[in-house]
């Protein structure tokens, strides 16, 4: 039986969780994710991270949300960049999901509901991600939900040690 996908925003009561997947997965994610401070990777260090994503929020500059199986966390999706300008309406999608839960479908599940959050509660109508070229997973996900890539962006990201190229993607939501 397949656990159920859920997302909501994220809340400061979800630092904890979120550092025990991060500690867990650091090597993991260490091709596809900038280094940071050690600190980062404590309950302490997410719960001031989660208290400026909820300061962007308030701000309207990004919905911060974390990705549920069955109400546990197991990882996170966000949009940021949010220009809700009449004349661009649009934001950019980030995610992961921890190890544990990955292949059961839940980044894709999670990647279709904040579409729908995007559309329907931020009024955005478009969609932008960016993944690494080597990045096969997430391209997956990212084409399943109907974003299709529309260039590369050189040296666009410093990770594990070396500038890397990302692919971009888009979708547009509707109107």
């Amino acid at each position: 039986m397949t656990s159920r996908t859920g997302i909501r925003l994220i809340e400061p009561t979800d630092a904890a969780p979120i550092a025990a997947h991060r500690v867990r997965d650091a090597e993991a994610f260490r091709p596809w994710e900038p280094a940071q401070p050690a600190d980062y990777f404590t309950p302490q260090g997410q719960a001031e991270r989660i208290e400026g994503l909820l300061a962007g929020y308030r701000a309207g500059t990004v919905w911060p949300g974390v990705v549920l199986a069955d109400g546990q966390v197991i990882g996170q999706v966000t949009v940021g960049g949010i220009l809700p300008q009449p004349h661009l309406r649009r934001g950019s999608v980030g995610y992961w999901t921890a190890t544990v839960a990955q292949n059961q479908g839940h980044a894709g599940n999670a990647v279709a509901l904040v579409l729908r959050v995007m559309r329907e509660e931020l009024g955005l109508h478009r969609a932008e991600a960016s993944t690494n070229l080597e990045n096969l997973p997430s391209q997956r996900v990212l084409r399943r939900n109907g974003f299709t890539p529309y260039g590369v962006a050189h040296s666009a990201i410093f990770l594990d040690g070396n500038w890397r190229d990302g692919l971009l993607w888009e979708r547009i939501l509707g109107d």
